[in-house]
């Protein structure tokens, strides 16, 4: 009997397999969203400029946007625990190894070493939902991951900032919990996975015309953008407006990003029935011009109870956006050559998660703080730009059905 008919021989809620899964989803999430409320402390403590502090994100996603395409074809080669399980431990040990760094340069080739690890995580859990459900226990262990991954998102934060105020290092222990799942995925983890018969030229062929096509793009630009604003404008130049406009300590820069995090998850629990009312174009579009807004609206505020406003909307911007983009995304992709062509979409979302920081840190130190926003805003508008003059709703109806008869 196939690990997936094994799968799908037993409750959904009372497989090990989707409680391993979900622990690899916390641990690939938990590399940026725990920390980034200690930013502001660690910048104190290690005397790092505030416009260099932002690179703790980009050296940990860097690696990821070179080898996660290497490691999927790995997977698909040799099995999935052979690259999951040095990823989780590598991850774990790293991590951990961020809280003993004694300079800032340390800390940032532990970022890196954490940021290989964690590769091919993103990637991985997805593909084992794909592997080991179908039909509708694929679609709903999909929704309970998705389900997860926010609730992970949102307590991070709020954890990772508590941490922050017993000492800036704290955070990073979180990354021990890496190497328990590690374990489970060694001894638990059914075994999937090709073990051999890639025709690689075929796969590099398809993927790369997928990639050209006119309906891939503005979906790839809008992922790129989205990561941009999420990464620099958000995640690290809001939090240090919080702390030097406003004067809030980790925790409580913890707990507005948590805030966020939650209307992501209500959002995204609610996209089937927005679905049955709106195309995922229109929800996308819609999405784009609320970034729009809420980056131009940041700069002004002068209550700090004023934004949760904008932070509510932010959450449920990226509730509707991003599942709206990777399922469209999904859809698209041919189911043979699926893990491949998504290979790729992590990397673009990577690149702009290492690129948000960087570039918007170059305008912090050439401009001002309330230029960083600004700057997200144009990315914004160009999203804007992008979602109506170059996605067109009629282009993904195809998509839409492909993906139902995959179900």
């Amino acid at each position: 009997m196939s690990s997936q008919a094994e799968s799908e021989s037993k409750p959904l809620l009372r497989d090990v397999n989707l409680y391993i899964i979900f622990g690899i989803t916390l641990t690939a999430v938990m590399g940026v969203s725990s920390i980034a409320p200690a930013f502001p402390t660690i910048a104190d403590s290690l005397d790092v400029s505030t416009e260099r502090i932002g690179l703790l994100i980009t050296f940990f996603t860097i690696p990821g946007i070179i080898i996660t395409p290497v490691l999927g074809l790995l997977a698909d080669r040799f099995g999935r625990k052979v690259v999951l399980v040095p990823s989780l431990l590598l991850f774990g040990a790293a991590g951990t190894a961020c809280a003993y760094a004694t300079s800032f340069d340390q800390m940032l080739l532990f970022r890196a070493l954490q940021g290989m690890g964690s590769a091919s995580l993103g990637a991985l859990n997805l593909t084992l939902i794909g592997d080991l459900y179908s039909g509708n226990q694929r679609a709903t262990a999909m929704g309970y991951n998705g389900s997860v991954l926010s609730i992970g998102t949102a307590f991070y934060p709020a954890v990772g900032g508590a941490l922050a105020i017993l000492g800036w290092y704290y955070p990073f222990y979180l990354s021990l919990l890496a190497i328990p799942v590690g374990i489970f995925v060694l001894i638990k983890l059914e075994k999937t996975g090709s073990s051999g018969g890639l025709n690689m030229s075929e796969i590099f062929s398809n993927v790369a015309s997928s990639l050209i096509s006119k309906k891939v793009v503005p979906l790839f630009v809008g992922i790129f953008l989205t990561f941009i604003m999420l990464y620099g404008g958000y995640i690290t130049f809001f939090t240090i407006l919080l702390d030097e406009r406003f004067d809030q300590n980790s925790f409580w820069i913890g707990i507005i990003l948590s805030g966020s995090s939650f209307m992501t998850a209500y959002a995204s629990s609610q996209l089937g029935k927005l679905t049955e009312r709106f195309s995922e174009v229109n929800l996308i579009r819609t999405a784009a011009l609320l970034y729009l807004a809420i980056f131009l609206i940041i700069p002004h505020v002068t209550n700090i109870w004023w934004f949760i406003i904008p932070v509510v909307i932010f959450g449920a911007a990226q509730g509707i956006n991003i599942p709206s983009i990777l399922n469209l995304l999904t859809g698209y992709a041919d189911k043979e050559y699926r893990a491949a062509f998504l290979s790729v979409n992590w990397v673009v979302m990577r690149t702009g998660q290492a690129l948000g920081p960087y570039l918007l840190g170059l305008v912090y130190a050439g401009i001002s703080l309330n230029a960083t926003f600004y700057a997200a805003a144009i990315a914004a508008g160009l999203f804007v730009i992008s979602s109506f003059f170059f996605m067109k709703r009629d282009w993904y109806i195809a998509a839409d059905v492909k993906r139902i008869e995959d179900l």
